[in-house]
């Protein structure tokens, strides 16, 4: 009797995009219709402005945010929101760390 074909680990999924600690997190925070300023960002993910800047860059060309600038009381500002890409590949990333997780524990994939 022939074995049944296993399914690929899920690992193969974990999206590259989101190997950087401050860009996963990032995109954490920005969940479906929250848009935030840099500097907000940058306290809350508790980070320098070059790292950000990095992270939002790499993330904008993978489509994945989107940022606007604009002028508030005479200073530049920059806001970050999600894309609809964006989140649909950070809710596959973490559908595959969730299966990782019950392989891990002995369990089927979720």
């Amino acid at each position: 009797m022939a074995e049944s074909p296993r399914s690929p680990h899920p690992r193969i999924r974990l999206d590259d995009n989101f190997a950087s600690p401050i860009r996963f997190s990032l995109l954490a925070s920005l969940g479906e219709g929250i848009e935030l300023d840099f500097a907000t960002l940058r306290d809350v993910l508790q980070c320098g402005d070059s790292a950000l800047s990095k992270a939002i860059a790499h993330l904008q060309a993978a489509g994945y945010v989107a940022a606007r600038r604009g002028v508030v009381g005479g200073r530049q500002r920059t806001w970050v929101r999600s894309t609809a890409a964006g989140r649909d590949a950070f809710a596959a990333h973490l559908n595959a760390l969730r299966e990782i997780v019950a392989l891990g524990r002995g369990g089927e994939p979720l």
